[in-house]
């Protein structure tokens, strides 16, 4: 059976982009709940006809990347790869090029983080064009009329026949592309620049207006204008983390996302010391911005003796259906030398999706040891790490 071909977005996310005026890289700047970056990743992860995803970042921005919109671009299910960029666009695009050579990819689109507005549209048509003659990119006709100046003063007017706004994603035959970068030996402005130097003919299609490429202060502003007249409302999606450790102690068994699962040793806690769900409390408390799990249920509270632990997750999930989030996902870690974890995986899930009602095909429970290293490894206790994401509801 013939493979079908592949087909890869790269995403050129390395630049400083110093005229935006912002005390990060803009491509990580907020925009209406999710920074630019994120709004620009999922507009093709979430898109039907591209396979994967490379970023090319800046190799100072890997914390960023990895805080702040890793966690929003793993509910896609489409696959992300990274790369580190170089001073360049040129170097950022040839590496990310490089990273990609002999995994298959047959075609490319090579888009700007910046134009986070991408529509799937577009995305679109260019893939159609470019399949079809080897190279495409979108563009806009000019309507204005265009002077020539000096020192402040019109001088004349130029013809605007021909000439064109050029936007991005470019898209390329894979190995053409490749080769062409290979071959440069000078700076270009863009891919289509680096394609027309190879000598491959570049078939221009109708790009988008609101398709814009965020340069400036005001960029944002406008962007944010346009994300709320395609959806109505800004767009809010919340990210969260929780994490929690708990002694082992005597007893006959550990309770573990609801799960009662027969031991030699039981956890010490107030409650049940349910590790894995105060993780995921915890979680959804913290994407709220509304505390902690002690700050709800204080351990010296002799209410919460005892309890289920699955009374505090419903607590939370249920704050953030009243604040107008519904959860989006939710993975948890689980970590331990024993008891085995995954025997158990299934019933977890099972018992998240009952708790929280959420499917559970969102819910990821697995588990990990640490070779024998730590209070885990040398069979002390228990820990759990869990992130959510939250989605204002109507959204996403």
């Amino acid at each position: 059976m013939t493979k079908a071909p592949t087909v890869v977005a790269l995403i050129v996310a390395a630049g400083r982009g110093t005229r935006a005026q912002s005390a990060r890289p803009k491509q990580y700047v907020p925009l209406a709940g999710a920074p630019v970056l994120a709004h620009t990743a999922l507009a093709f992860l979430q898109h039907p006809e591209i396979d994967r995803v490379m970023i090319v970042l800046n190799r100072d921005d890997h914390a960023l990347y990895t805080q702040e919109v890793a966690p929003l671009l793993a509910v896609s299910g489409t696959p992300v790869s990274t790369c580190i960029g170089g001073e360049t666009r040129n170097i950022s695009v040839k590496n990310g090029l490089l990273a990609l050579e002999n995994t298959g990819v047959s075609t490319v689109l090579i888009h700007d983080a910046a134009r986070p507005l991408i529509s799937a549209e577009l995305i679109s048509r260019v893939l159609a064009r470019t399949v079809e003659g080897g190279a495409a990119a979108p563009a806009l006709t000019l309507s204005d009329t265009l002077w020539r100046g000096r020192d402040a003063q019109v001088t004349g007017a130029a013809d605007r026949t021909g000439l064109f706004r050029a936007q991005t994603p470019q898209g390329f035959d894979f190995a053409s592309i490749l080769s062409a970068h290979n071959r440069l030996t000078a700076p270009a402005t863009d891919d289509v620049e680096v394609a027309r130097r190879a000598n491959l003919p570049v078939a221009i299609v109708a790009g988008d207006p609101d398709n814009i490429k965020i340069t400036t202060p005001g960029d944002f502003a406008r962007a944010a204008r346009l994300i709320r007249q395609k959806t109505g409302s800004p767009m809010d999606i919340r990210s969260g983390n929780g994490f929690d450790v708990h002694a082992f102690c005597p007893g006959d068994h550990v309770t573990l996302c609801g799960v009662r699962i027969s031991h030699r040793q039981g956890l010490l806690g107030h409650s049940d010391a349910d590790v894995a769900l105060h993780a995921i409390t915890d979680a959804i408390y913290g994407a709220l911005a509304e505390g902690d799990i002690g700050q709800w249920f204080p351990p010296g509270d002799p209410r919460w003796k005892g309890a289920e632990s699955a009374v505090f997750l419903h607590h939370a999930t249920t704050l953030s259906a009243d604040k107008g989030y519904r959860i989006n996902n939710v993975d948890c870690t689980i970590i331990c030398e024993s008891p085995k974890i995954g025997p158990h995986v299934d019933a977890m899930r099972d018992r998240l999706a009952g708790i929280m009602a959420v499917p559970r095909t969102r819910l990821s429970v697995k588990a990990t040891t640490t070779e024998r290293l730590g209070f885990a490894g040398r069979g002390e206790g228990i820990a759990a790490l869990a992130n959510v994401i939250l989605i204002k509801s109507g959204e996403g």
